[in-house]
């Protein structure tokens, strides 16, 4: 349970992500934000620079880098802020409750949600990956989703940031640099908000999700993955966020919900934090493009950004 844990919390919005079937390339209404993953913030009578770093949840060790001047400005700071604090999903004590907000509602099952064909599929895959869905009838489909990735399921009983795993995670490695360089850690919001946020999506739209998430892995492998990688390694942060997906069946409809209006309850915390301390701030690459991006929404809150590569 706690391994899965160690996964879950962090990786859950790559899911999201890579769920999105309907994509647009470009939107009309982003502004021509530089591409870079690494951002100095200054100005707005901050005393010293803080850093905004964008970060992949998953990828495959090969892929894995971290520049030399990243290593610089991580050094700088003396604390380090994720969106959620990785420390406590390592407290058992805590983390409990936080598995219990993976459950469906009033003993709501799968199998309420699909016909007996969808259900049918849903399970070869899982049997497929080797996780028995008769244990994750009750878990909410958006995370099921998460876990239907072979990618990521092939990873949970590894620890991140093992030489044996052929994936790792940014925000461990990270939290491996920090808790090394004694740094203090913090988290922008709680791991009981982050996971609260799906049920605002009524389970029959997070089924129907997970379906079209199967059959497209089932049929077209990793391609959505491997593009997300190429992506992030190229630095198109642009690109990363408008992968959310647009129409009625994708995830644009929750757009606002699962990216715009978290970066703006981060804005807050980010301003309180960065006047305190030097802070190297890392998030999902997804959040930082596009007007609703935390690189744009400091900058409207008088903040000069400047992309480091």
């Amino acid at each position: 349970m706690k391994k899965i844990a160690f996964w879950i919390l962090p990786a859950l919005f790559l899911s999201i992500t890579t769920l999105a079937q309907n994509q647009s390339e470009a939107q009309s209404a982003a502004p021509e934000t530089e591409n870079a993953l690494l951002w100095e913030i200054k100005g707005n009578k901050l005393s010293k620079p803080s850093y905004l770093y964008g970060t992949i949840h998953l990828i495959p060790r090969a892929d894995y880098f971290f520049s030399d001047k990243a290593k610089e400005v991580f050094k700088k700071a003396s604390h380090v802020a994720f969106e959620i604090d990785l420390e406590e999903t390592m407290d058992f004590a805590g983390l409990m409750p936080m598995m219990m907000k993976m459950y469906m509602n009033n003993d709501t099952t799968l199998r309420d949600l699909l016909t007996e064909e969808e259900y049918t599929g849903v399970k070869a895959h899982f049997d497929k990956i080797g996780l028995p869905l008769s244990f994750l009838e009750r878990i909410k489909p958006m995370f099921l989703s998460m876990l239907a990735s072979e990618d990521i399921a092939g990873s949970m009983g590894k620890s991140p940031g093992k030489e044996e795993s052929a994936t790792t995670s940014y925000e461990f490695e990270l939290l491996a640099m920090a808790q090394e360089q004694k740094k203090d850690i913090a988290g922008l919001e709680t791991a009981a908000y982050q996971m609260s946020v799906f049920d605002s999506i009524p389970y029959k739209v997070q089924a129907k999700m997970l379906v079209d998430a199967i059959n497209s892995e089932d049929v077209t492998g990793n391609d959505e993955f491997d593009r997300m990688v190429e992506m992030y390694k190229n630095q198109d942060i642009q690109g990363m966020q408008s992968m959310m997906g647009e129409g009625e069946d994708g995830l644009g409809k929750y757009e606002d919900l699962l990216l715009g209006r978290r970066n703006r309850n981060w804005i807050p915390v980010m301003e309180g934090m960065m006047r305190e301390n030097i802070t190297f701030f890392a998030v999902g690459a997804g959040h930082l493009g596009g007007n609703q991006g935390v690189v744009n929404l400091l900058r409207e809150q008088g903040y000069t950004l400047t992309p480091l590569r």
